[in-house]
């Protein structure tokens, strides 16, 4: 048997122990127990003690982190070394913030050329010198992309981005052309800056909506002075030159950058150009920061893989397959999105780095809300479903409006639902409140099972000073490491993404046969619903 096999056999043990999944006999048994399950670092503090992890647990969750090699990959990563094998490809999104060792040096060194591009075109569209056809000053930016060209910049936008702030953010994502209606009454074609995130210049829904924009663009300015109103995210020249966009105005990134690792990157020229280019360097700054923390803390003191482990005792012990994320911060109402595709995306996976069918559970589904909104849709599912689901609860410690009374009422609320989650209700509480309130015998007894709750439910919690772009980076950071700490304890690859490609590779004829009007061979239920668009279509 191997360490790792001896690891995964210490943790199945404890996880089928009686009690393994109870959480409020381990705060009976230790006073001390918060101070024990937190741990802090870039700026960040993370609560794990309202879990089921035991010392025993921790000491075996840190056993198989050793066993299964997690300090290996991440110092192979650090270096450059190709960690995504399938597509033999390093993962250094970590060199787009920070210098780092071997390969990495040459790749922080590229990324800061292109950061340095980056920044003295940001301030050239600030100050002026760069303008519309009509030299009108740009004052909104329109970020086309999907995936991970959308979802990071939208997330951090909404974060960030306030009234006053340098240009106004508008993203275009989904192919639908209700998405160009809904956000078409909000653009100037005069002072609209358009960028095409797209690092091939091929993606099918972006190039879509990117030359659906190009024809507004050129009726608005006219032909010849539409390309002044654009810019790519690509590595591609030859396409971006073939839409029109001069080679100054083309920001590259490399393939060692995996798209939902890409907001710090060239994709992230909507942040510098909305927010500023200060504030997208406090940005990288904070991430980089939990880097550092990454590379050096050990591992029992280590946010990432202490949020890894964590995860992995739910999923692997306890058999938990989902996870909410509850942000108490309506800026954060995306973060939820942005991690299902860093999180699920990476981790939904099925066959080993080997190519071996995996023998456990990998990624859990992802969901979320902001909070107090959660309270009031999922959160009954949570409280009283028969199966826990664990939940990351973040939370701000000072808010950036005047608004007192409005925060304590939210930060209460996510403190109780964690509280509630923990302690739940037993029976006796509920009926002697019931009794109390003087409600009839027969009317405690036929509402008391429903008045129950669990407890013992498991969840996390995030601690942020502040909401601003230093201490979102390191949040953001935070997650990105967790992932490739539980792509190492799962044997996995994070770092490619195949299931992506299934469905675009199967839509191309699939599009041509909608466009010639006729059904070639699939499945009974695909053809039959192409048929019945067709004639709706057709009525």
């Amino acid at each position: 048997m191997t360490a790792a096999e001896r690891a995964w056999a210490e943790l199945a043990a404890l996880a089928a122990a009686p009690g393994a999944s109870a959480i409020r006999p381990l705060f009976a048994a230790d006073p001390a127990r918060f101070a024990r399950f937190h741990r802090e670092g870039a700026g960040l503090l993370l609560d794990f003690s309202k879990t089921s992890i035991s010392e025993a647990v921790l000491a075996a969750l840190l056993a198989l982190a050793r066993a299964t090699g997690v300090e290996a990959a991440r110092d192979a990563m650090a270096r450059g070394e190709p960690v995504n094998v399938t597509e033999r490809r390093a993962a250094l999104h970590m060199a787009l913030r920070g210098p780092l060792p071997g390969a990495g040096a040459a790749a922080h060194a590229e990324a800061m050329e292109v950061l340095a591009r980056m920044r003295a075109f940001t301030e050239a569209v600030h100050r002026g010198d760069i303008r519309g056809a009509t030299n009108q000053r740009f004052d909104t930016v329109l970020n086309i992309g999907i995936g991970g060209s959308d979802l990071g910049p939208v997330m951090v936008c909404r974060a960030l981005w306030r009234a006053g702030d340098p240009m106004r953010p508008i993203h275009l994502a989904n192919v639908d052309g209700h998405g160009w209606e809904a956000v078409l009454p909000q653009l100037d074609a005069r002072r609209t800056l358009v960028l095409v995130a797209s690092k091939t210049f091929t993606t099918q829904e972006t190039m879509a909506n990117a030359h659906l924009v190009r024809r507004w663009m050129e009726a608005s300015v006219g032909k010849n002075g539409a390309s002044a109103h654009f810019a790519a995210l690509s590595t591609n020249l030859a396409a971006t030159t073939a839409f029109g966009i001069g080679e100054d105005r083309v920001f590259p990134f490399r393939d060692w950058v995996g798209g939902r690792f890409s907001l710090w990157s060239a994709i992230g020229l909507s942040l510098a150009l909305s927010l500023g280019w200060d504030r997208f360097a406090a940005l990288l700054e904070g991430a980089r920061a939990m880097d550092a923390h990454f590379l050096a803390a050990p591992l029992a003191d280590n946010l990432p893989v202490l949020l890894a482990l964590t995860e992995c005792w739910h999923v692997n012990g306890l058999g938990l397959h989902r996870r909410a994320v509850l942000p108490y911060d309506e800026r954060l109402r995306r973060l939820p999105a942005h991690l299902q595709q860093l999180e699920m995306e990476s981790l939904g996976k099925g066959v080993t780095l080997a190519g071996a069918p995996v023998s456990h559970a990998t990624g859990p589904v992802v969901f979320g809300e902001p909070g107090t909104n959660a309270q009031h849709s999922f959160m009954q599912l949570v409280h009283q479903g028969p199966r826990p689901v664990p939940v990351d609860f973040i939370l701000v410690a000072r808010p950036d409006h005047g608004h007192a009374e409005n925060h304590r009422i939210l930060l209460a609320n996510g403190l109780a639902q964690a509280e509630a989650l923990l302690m739940g209700r037993e029976a006796a509480a509920v009926e002697a409140e019931m009794r109390a309130a003087g409600l009839p015998e027969a009317e405690i007894a036929r509402l008391l099972p429903h008045r129950v709750f669990p407890g013992d439910r498991p969840s996390v919690t995030i601690l942020l000073p502040r909401l601003d772009a230093h201490h979102l980076g390191a949040l953001i950071a935070l997650y990105e490491h967790k992932v490739a700490v539980l792509g190492a304890l799962w044997g996995i690859n994070p770092f490619d993404q195949w299931g992506v490609e299934l469905g675009k590779v199967m839509a191309a004829p699939i599009l041509r046969e909608l466009e010639a009007g006729h059904v070639g061979a699939h499945d009974s239920s695909t053809a039959g619903l192409m048929q019945a668009l067709l004639r709706l279509q057709a009525e």
